[in-house]
């Protein structure tokens, strides 16, 4: 019964998602998928901050770095022709770890170029050791070096990626193959592989609730709470505050590039715009509106607002707008919107109840 009662949200979730689908099909407003699984994607790097800033009690202004080194990896070692250096070591040893394929390029030229699985694969390595380097530091320190050392990280990957002709410099690298996964399905961004993209992108967004929902109600998950609520005193009792919240970071930052990984196959390419310490901005301030440690009240928050920015209803208003909506929320709902409803309608139900019983008592 317990058990039952832990995953049933997330059935309740999965059976949103597909009524969502079926709808949008009957509605004849399925090309809605489109934008709704990017909004998904966007959501699961928000929940990785959901993570480090909800429950470590630290900010990171350079996520949408790591989202952007997560796609400009895969993008690159997709896209790029490895044939002129065949006889190279490096080379020959990927061709025979299966990690390159043939395939023709947009003119039809036979070129050599890296499997998504391995871009994957690559991306989240290079996450890791450059999380690793970034935060080891700035996790030691106090107060919001962290945020001041992600935002210098931020503008020099942004700066990189716009100067980098081999990353396409300002017109960012297209052209990216679509990826082959298990069960017969395929990442691209073909119109008739509308529908099951939003179901790989759903399924990597219930992971990811699922994986940090078992890790929040963890003994690493009770650590970082009492780092977030007492950093000094979790110090004192013990708890090695440094090593935890780098734990967080890292696997924040590989959330992030994986997000990035996987947008990148959907849409075919990837621009500088995603690695903007604006995006960056976004990203926590959707945190924060959602309730940071409030995982359904993130998620929520972060797939309706990206949905409404992806839909292009505001045009050049739509950071005005999206401003607009993060004041009011916050300001109405510092801890996320889902809490205040939930207790309204627990409120009316005891309400009702209570009616009821009065009714039924005899007179």
């Amino acid at each position: 019964m317990s058990a039952l009662k832990k995953i049933l949200p997330y059935l309740g979730l999965i059976a949103a998602l597909i009524a969502l689908q079926v709808i949008l099909k009957l509605a004849g407003r399925e090309f809605w998928l489109t934008q709704l699984t990017m909004a998904l994607y966007c959501t699961v790097v928000v929940l990785g901050l959901c993570l480090l800033m909800g429950f470590a009690g630290q900010v990171s202004l350079g996520h949408a770095a790591f989202f952007a080194m997560g796609g400009y990896t895969t993008a690159w070692f997709t896209t790029h022709n490895f044939a002129a250096s065949k006889d190279a070591l490096l080379v020959s040893l990927m061709q025979n770890l299966g990690m390159l394929q043939e395939r023709t390029d947009l003119y039809n030229n036979p070129i050599l170029t890296g499997q998504p699985w391995a871009g994957c694969g690559l991306a989240l390595l290079i996450t890791l050791a450059i999380s690793l380097i970034i935060g080891y530091p700035a996790l030691r320190l106090h107060g919001h070096y962290l945020a001041m050392a992600t935002l210098g990280f931020g503008l020099i990957v942004s700066k990189i990626i716009i100067g980098s002709s081999t990353l396409g410099a300002s017109d960012g690298l297209t052209n990216v193959p679509a990826w082959s996964l298990p069960l017969g399905l395929t990442l691209g961004r073909r119109p008739e592989l509308r529908v099951q993209n939003f179901y790989v992108a759903s399924g990597l967004l219930v992971l990811t609730l699922l994986l940090l929902r078992n890790w929040v109600y963890s003994r690493v998950g009770r650590a970082l709470q009492a780092i977030h609520d007492r950093e000094t005193a979790a110090n004192a009792a013990g708890i090695d505050t440094a090593r935890y919240k780098l734990k967080a970071f890292v696997a924040s930052a590989m959330l992030a590039a994986l997000a990035g990984v996987f947008y990148t196959h959907y849409t075919g390419g990837i621009s500088p715009s995603k690695a903007g310490a604006l995006e960056s901005v976004r990203y926590v301030a959707l945190a924060a509106a959602g309730g940071m440690s409030s995982l359904w009240g993130v998620t929520t928050v972060s797939t309706a607002l990206n949905f409404c920015s992806f839909r292009g209803w505001f045009g050049s208003l739509d950071h005005a707008i999206f401003g607009m909506v993060l004041i009011v929320i916050v300001s109405l709902a510092p801890e996320g919107p889902l809490r205040p409803i939930s207790e309204g309608l627990a409120r009316t139900w005891r309400k009702l109840a209570r009616r009821k019983e009065a009714t039924d008592a005899p007179a």
